[in-house]
């Protein structure tokens, strides 16, 4: 069976021209379709999507034609795709491989799927048919790239590039490196903030496809290279590395996409080792991944020993799976439950054999991002947060790590002689029995970044509430001591712990002249 050719890319600025005037942008099919419809297709349900593009006009022919993968009428694409005043976008488009022709009918030969960026920027991810992540027609399902090995498919964009682009710290940088790029998502983000962007995967055809989405959405070209791991980037170094790898923990490595084909989470655990010698001073590595959770190991300490020497890192578990679950999530994904019962029911147990053999008892999702801090005195923080977080993460991520230089830089007699001022959008709450005199317990909550809460004392909810730039801390304790008849020097003594917490989990901000 012979691979079909990909689109070539000569012909997308006409393109693109084309989608935005008809509208076929995100909030473009978000008008079009509603709210509930346009979730509907993140479910793979296309019945709303369907009903609401029953017109003839150019936005509802390419919401059929692209999203739908449904075939439209040759005149009626030819309209929504005119190519320019001479009209012949069709041929042009059919030429280049982006259509083809079925009788009196046109079909896509790839999903081109509206994307809105970080700065509302029209973008557009080409993947492979039916490989939008809930996509129309499901990965691997009917409607899925035709003539080519389930093992090769680009997906298009799904919640975990989503998550990780939303984690990624957007600071300027010269270099970044996007690793595993599959359709080209991240490094459509990156060429935002970065001059230089290079993009591997083991797959050639993702690098076609990466090649497509960054020309469709009117990106700079990346360096795209092709290879494992960081085999094709050598000994360069990077100022950001992020990767959505293939981080699925499976018995075989059937699929590119998902599966990391080494043992346990290997993959995982080499990208983060090796990350140090690829990064320039000050460097981010981000990405997601699953880890193991081992019977008789503690899986933070197993994830601590993962971070390489003059890295800081913050590492937070999202989910956690047993092994039935998780092997059923990701046979589900490959399509095995419609496979012979017997078939499903032998793949079923080799997952759960392999488990058993490396002494698995659960498996991990969630995040990981160091920097290259170059110090001896790392700090590294291994947290499960199961809880909502505020998306874009980024700039919060960002400052917990300036947090934890501050930190760092200043023992207690320091820290004392430091001003904090409250984070915006923290609030006290009160916790008691109704009609008690005195709260049981002072909560503060924020509604910013990882949105958490911490339970404090009087003094704690008092230096928090006297927090707004202008005074030392040391100079708000003595003013509490005295108001609460204790020590000032024993409230000095007992209080910098309080304080570095508070610090580092967001509720107060450093105040720097």
């Amino acid at each position: 069976m012979s691979t079909p050719l990909l689109p070539a890319p000569g012909s997308t600025p006409s393109l693109r021209a084309d989608l935005r005037a008809a509208d076929f942008t995100a909030d473009g099919c978000l008008d079009l379709l509603g709210a509930a419809g346009y979730a509907a297709l993140s479910r793979a349900e296309t019945v709303p999507a369907l009903r609401a593009t029953r017109g003839r006009g150019p936005l509802e022919s390419l919401i059929r034609l692209f999203l739908l993968q449904r075939p439209v009428p040759y005149e009626q694409a030819r309209a929504a795709l005119p190519g320019g005043p001479e009209r012949h976008g069709l041929e042009r488009y059919e030429a280049d491989g982006w259509l083809r022709r079925d009788g009196d009918e046109v079909r896509a030969t790839v999903d081109v799927r509206p994307y809105a960026g970080d700065g509302g920027e029209d973008w557009w991810i080409v993947s492979d048919l039916g490989c939008a992540v809930g996509g129309a027609g499901g990965i691997g399902g009917a409607g899925s790239a035709a003539g080519v090995a389930r093992a090769d498919l680009v997906l298009g964009v799904g919640g975990a590039s989503t998550t990780l682009a939303g984690l990624t710290v957007r600071e300027p940088v010269g270099s970044a490196l996007d690793l595993g790029t599959g359709s080209g998502v991240q490094a459509l983000h990156t060429s935002r903030h970065a001059s230089r962007v290079t993009a591997t995967d083991v797959n050639p055809r993702a690098l076609h496809f990466t090649r497509l989405t960054l020309a469709l959405s009117g990106a700079p070209e990346a360096d795209l290279r092709q290879g494992s791991l960081y085999e094709p980037v050598g000994d360069e170094r990077y100022d950001l590395i992020v990767s959505n790898p293939p981080f699925v923990i499976s018995p075989q490595g059937r699929f590119t996409y998902r599966d990391g084909g080494m043992a346990g989470d290997d993959l995982c655990r080499l990208l983060v080792q090796q990350s140090a010698d690829r990064l320039n001073d000050g460097g981010w590595c981000q990405l997601l991944a699953n880890w193991q959770h081992t019977e008789g190991q503690d899986w933070r300490e197993r994830l601590a020993s993962w971070v390489p020497a003059g890295c800081d890192a913050w590492i937070v578990q999202r989910e956690v799976q047993d092994v039935t679950q998780y092997a059923e999530l990701w046979l589900r994904d490959g399509g095995d439950h419609r496979a012979d019962p017997a078939e499903y029911a032998a793949r079923y147990d080799a997952w759960l054999e392999e488990f058993e053999q490396r002494k698995v008892n659960g498996v991990g999702f969630g995040w990981i991002t160091l920097r290259k801090s170059g110090g001896d005195r790392n700090a590294i923080t291994v947290e499960e947060w199961p809880h909502p977080v505020e998306q874009p993460l980024g700039p919060h991520i960002a400052a917990w790590f300036s947090r934890q230089d501050f930190l760092r830089a200043h023992d207690d007699a320091a820290l004392l002689g430091a001003r904090f001022r409250l984070a915006p959008e923290v609030v006290q709450e009160q916790v008691g029995l109704p009609g008690a005199e005195d709260p049981e317990h002072v909560v503060l909550r924020s509604a910013r970044g990882m949105r958490r809460a911490a339970v404090v004392d009087t003094v704690g909810a008092g230096f928090a509430g006297v927090c707004d730039g202008t005074l030392p801390a040391g100079r708000i304790l003595d003013a509490i001591a005295q108001l609460l008849g204790e020590d000032p020097v024993v409230l000095r003594d007992r209080t910098p712990e309080s304080i570095r917490l508070l610090v580092e989990q967001g509720f107060l901000e450093p105040v720097t002249d």
